[in-house]
């Protein structure tokens, strides 16, 4: 596996690197860690993209301190890569060119939280399912869940996804405001917490989903949700991929308000069955969720089930007990960790792409006759109810021609979506891993974003070597 085949170069001073590594220790003590060990976790976690470590890892605590931090950075131009959870898969975290990790986990606060406008405000390093703990007894929660207990600010950087995006959106959908560190280490504030502005350029959009390229997002001011009534799941499983893809495009299409509508193929189901000790049958599978009223969510249901039926679905089994509901949905989160069981000892080459509903169904039954024809063992479970699915190969990293089979079917499977009107990324990012294939979706458009790049950052020290190069 090639590096330069698989990361943009990023020149390394490495003067100027410990020069700000011996800085940032002197001033954080032991908040500041250049152990090999720490530096390389920070530098890769769940990606099978080689390891960049960075130069020296801080643990801040406040804004401010990744504002002195940055600084410090920018004055001797060196790279500055910002670190929540550690969940990313596309090499987000990777640090090319050296330079410092800022670790925001211990920027954890729940800082306010507004009952009466839907609202809260948080630090970048809550994680989700924290966020969700703490508003338990407000009758509030916080909808968007990718499988990882990502962080907050990580999930606003990436512009997350998750299983609830058909009914509530990803993360552009539910954030207001952002408190940010720019390139300069000047602390500025977007956005606000009305629910809507014409006030200006949208910097808070902007900042969404830019990979820590632009700035270091500290602060998230978030929408927040009524918790439903009631919650109505189930699981259904249809003979065939593409019956369970109509199964879902003709769901949307008749209006259904479904809040979850997932997809399993077989060899993913079975290895859910393994890890998580579950016997569903092993054939392609939904599952679902709907929230309302006990009398919405149980017509709802009803209608699924005869959508069902219409394309030979099997009964729709319903989950109406919440602890039923956790461990069904436990095993989907589980469902990435679930499929080395497959194959012990396997790396796992993870993909995503996005395609409008209606091609959903031929996008997916192509992947897996691609897959088929190539030989490769994989696994395909997606949130489809908005076009959205995982692939996860896995491959022997020391077998030269598995890594070069993979490397091509993720090739032709981001040109299939991109083809079909989709992307070549919904939910994971760009990161180092999908950078080849953003200028075959966006042309030109590549080119306005160097652009924006270069003017806030002028010295390419926020994450470099991420999303496209600047040459």
């Amino acid at each position: 596996m090639s590096l330069s085949a698989k990361q943009a170069f990023v020149a390394r001073n490495e003067e100027k690197n410990a020069e700000v590594a011996a800085i940032l220790s002197e001033k954080f003590g032991d908040r500041c860690s250049q152990s090999m060990s720490v530096r390389e976790q920070h530098g890769h976690t769940t990606t099978w993209l080689p390891n960049q470590a960075p130069d020296a890892v801080v643990f801040a605590e406040t804004t401010e301190e990744v504002a002195e931090i940055v600084r410090i950075c920018a004055e001797h131009k060196v790279p500055v890569i910002p670190f929540g959870a550690g969940s990313s898969l596309e090499g987000h975290l990777n640090a090319p060119g050296g330079g410092i990790c800022i670790d925001l986990s211990r920027m954890s606060s729940i800082l306010e939280v507004s009952e009466a406008d839907l609202d809260c405000r948080v630090q970048a390093g809550v994680t989700r399912k924290q966020l969700n703990s703490y508003l338990r007894d407000s009758g509030l929660f916080f909808p968007i869940d990718p499988g990882a207990d990502a962080s907050i600010g990580g999930m606003a950087s990436t512009r997350a996804s998750g299983t609830n995006a058909v009914r509530y959106g990803t993360m552009k959908d539910v954030i207001l405001g952002l408190t940010v560190v720019t390139p300069s280490g000047e602390i500025i504030h977007t956005g606000g917490r009305a629910r809507k502005s014409s006030a200006g350029y949208d910097l808070t959009r902007l900042y969404i989903g830019s990979e820590g390229t632009l700035g270091i997002i500290t602060e998230i001011t978030l929408k927040l949700f009524g918790q439903p009534e009631a919650i109505s799941g189930g699981i259904c499983s249809f003979p065939t991929v593409q019956a369970a893809c109509d199964a879902v495009i003709m769901t949307i299409q008749c209006g259904l308000p479904v809040a979850r509508i997932e997809f399993l193929d077989p060899l993913q189901v079975k290895a859910c069955n393994i890890y998580s000790k579950l016997d569903m049958a092993e054939e392609p599978t939904l599952l679902l969720e709907f929230h309302g009223s006990e009398a919405g969510v149980k017509e709802q249901a009803e209608m699924f089930g005869s959508i069902a039926s219409e394309y030979g679905g099997s009964e729709f089994k319903w989950a109406t007990k919440a602890e039923d509901r956790t461990v069904l949905w436990q095993a989907r989160h589980d469902s990435y960790w679930a499929s080395f069981t497959l194959r012990p000892g396997a790396k796992g080459v993870a993909t995503d792409v996005c395609v409008p509903i209606s091609r959903l169904a031929e996008c997916v039954t192509a992947t897996r006759e691609d897959l088929d024809e190539a030989g490769l063992l994989a696994t395909i479970v997606g949130h489809v109810g908005d076009g959205n699915f995982h692939v996860l190969v896995l491959v022997d990293d020391d077998n030269a021609s598995e890594i070069e089979a993979a490397e091509d079917f993720v090739g032709r499977l981001n040109a299939r979506a991109i083809e079909m009107g989709g992307t070549c990324t919904g939910e994971h990012g760009v990161g180092q891993g999908k950078m080849k294939y953003l200028p075959v979706e966006h042309g030109g458009g590549v080119d306005v974003m160097r652009s924006i790049k270069k003017a806030m950052d002028p010295d390419n020290i926020m994450n470099p070597g991420k999303i496209f190069t600047l040459n």
